[in-house]
């Protein structure tokens, strides 16, 4: 059975929407008191069980975190939903971003969701959704995003944070300080801040390295002195896109080792803990079911195995999927629900074997993220 919770369960697609309904006098999805201006602060993979797991490194953020301060990211966990997600206020069957790697249907090419953009391979309307930073604009509200300056021109930024002025910070130190100037300022203002060393590390190190760990107690250090200067009048929430699970190498799953798995596919894309299988689109309906039913046979103790019409009807992509979206998402989605990454050893590039941090699947580790409320926002 699938780990969905029902549609009443608070999601990272209300996170900023609430804020924009704070600055403009209350309520949202998480019904947030009226501020001045309004901060979150979106950590790149610090999933809740991350950061209970490693409490004593976090005093503070952890201390702050009840059991009721965890929400649900998106479906696939990756940042690249995600982010779309939080930036929009839409559920990726709206939006469009559907996963890390999924098929450009015009153009019969897989795309990189977060770099596309950038290598031709997806147009500039490809984010169908107006965002939350626009709507800020046009209702009065200073819109800032802070993030690394390597991702302020990049075509994800264009997509998903259009409207935003974009502020940059090399360190974190740097990107903390441009967020507090914008929230200090008097005028009323939404404000993001993107950190991504966490998940950067957990991909290259493990979130259980000391690295990862060193990487927490810098983020938990400039989180507490942020929150103590912060005005009366202004909010703050911490919130995730994603949570991480470290998957060794012994723990990898070859999926060309065994060729049947594999009949009739064009394309495979998503990513190892989340794998999107495209049928050539000759390959017939019934060969489909025989395939599908190979790969729950094989991998039903270790994935979730669901078709595409299977995973839209069980609302893993939203309650709304639009039709234009639809080709975007795997005929077959294999989502990893034990601690196992998917490769093909067929592949030219076989650098990514070398992460270790992974999230994409519907575990609670990856789904699971906590939403912290500091400022004018603590309860």
């Amino acid at each position: 059975m699938l780990p969905v919770t029902d549609d009443t369960t608070p999601r990272l697609a209300g996170v900023l929407a609430s804020s924009l309904a704070a600055v403009t006098g209350g309520g949202g999805a998480f019904d947030l008191p009226p501020v001045r201006s309004a901060l979150v602060l979106l950590v790149d993979g610090l999933g809740a069980a991350n950061l209970q797991a490693r409490a004593g490194h976090a005093r503070f953020l952890a201390g702050r975190m009840a059991k009721r301060d965890v929400i649900r990211t998106v479906f696939p966990s990756t940042t690249a939903a995600a982010i779309a997600s939080f930036a929009t206020g839409v559920m990726p069957g709206e939006h469009g971003l559907v996963g890390y790697r999924t098929l450009e249907p015009s153009r019969d090419v897989l795309a990189n969701q977060l770099n596309g953009w950038e290598h031709g391979q997806l147009p500039e309307d490809w984010q169908r959704s107006a965002t939350l930073f626009e709507r800020a604009g046009e209702l009065g509200i200073r819109p800032i995003a802070v993030g690394a300056p390597r991702y302020a021109t990049s075509g994800y930024t264009r997509a998903v944070l259009r409207g935003a002025e974009y502020r940059s910070g090399t360190s974190l130190a740097e990107r903390f300080a441009a967020a507090f100037e914008a929230v200090a300022a008097a005028e009323p203002a939404l404000v993001y801040l993107y950190v991504p060393e966490l998940d950067q590390i957990a991909h290259a190190h493990g979130w259980e390295s000391g690295r990862w760990l060193a990487a927490l107690e810098e983020l938990d250090a400039e989180a507490s002195a942020l929150a103590a200067r912060l005005p009366r009048d202004v909010g703050m929430l911490v919130t995730a896109d994603h949570g991480v699970i470290d998957v060794p190498e012994h723990r990898h799953v070859h999926i060309d080792a065994r060729p049947a798995l594999l009949d009739g596919v064009r394309h495979i894309g998503g990513e190892p803990r989340c794998l999107a299988l495209w049928f050539d689109p000759s390959f017939p309906e019934p060969e489909r079911e025989r395939v599908a039913g190979l790969w729950r046979e094989a991998e039903a103790k270790r994935a979730w195995v669901l078709t595409r019409d299977e995973a839209v009807d069980a609302g893993l992509f939203g309650a709304r999927v639009d039709d234009a979206v639809r080709p975007r998402i795997g005929d077959l989605l294999v989502a990893a629900r034990a601690g196992v990454a998917y490769y093909d050893a067929r592949e030219a590039n076989r650098a990514p074997e070398r992460m270790i941090g992974q999230h994409g699947s519907l575990s609670d580790e990856e789904t699971r993220i906590p939403l912290i409320r500091l400022g004018a926002f603590a309860r």
